[in-house]
């Protein structure tokens, strides 16, 4: 008879790893799984005094490939993913690449100047540089304690 060591610690992993699948499955329209060949961007915010910072991942693309539009309390980036790379050897037919087109509204948390935003796209990432307006800066909120 072989003894089997119990490992509670990696059965507690699988299970989380199952949970978070099935409320991934349930909660992500069929449109955004990467099997519907699309995905969202992933996204970093920081506000600061002045403004707030968006950076964007969304490698594989190009500037031109990209719609960038800026109101005062959100940003909308959607584009779409041409490139491919396919190889087909011995019957197997492969593709590395998802493709398809993409959209992500980020709600902002102050209003901004959507007149005076810089934009830079370099090597897959795209930083947005979003002044904040002059009222949303100055703004000073009194809190009463009873």
């Amino acid at each position: 008879m072989a003894l089997v060591r119990l490992e509670p610690f990696r059965e507690i992993d699988t299970l989380q790893r199952e949970m978070n699948r099935l409320f991934d499955d349930i909660f992500t329209p069929p449109t955004q799984r990467p099997n519907g060949h699309t995905f969202a961007p992933a996204a970093e915010i920081k506000e600061t005094e002045d403004g707030i910072h968006l950076r964007l991942e969304v490698p594989g693309m190009e500037a031109k490939d990209l719609n960038v539009e800026v109101t005062a309390e959100a940003v909308s980036i959607s584009g779409e993913r041409k490139s491919e790379n396919k190889s087909e050897e011995k019957g197997l037919y492969r593709s590395e690449f998802r493709y398809g087109k993409f959209q992500r509204v980020i709600p902002l948390p102050a209003r901004i100047d959507n007149q005076n935003v810089q934009a830079e796209y370099k090597d897959g990432v795209l930083n947005l540089n979003l002044p904040k307006v002059e009222a949303e800066k100055n703004k000073v909120v009194k809190v009463s304690l009873g």
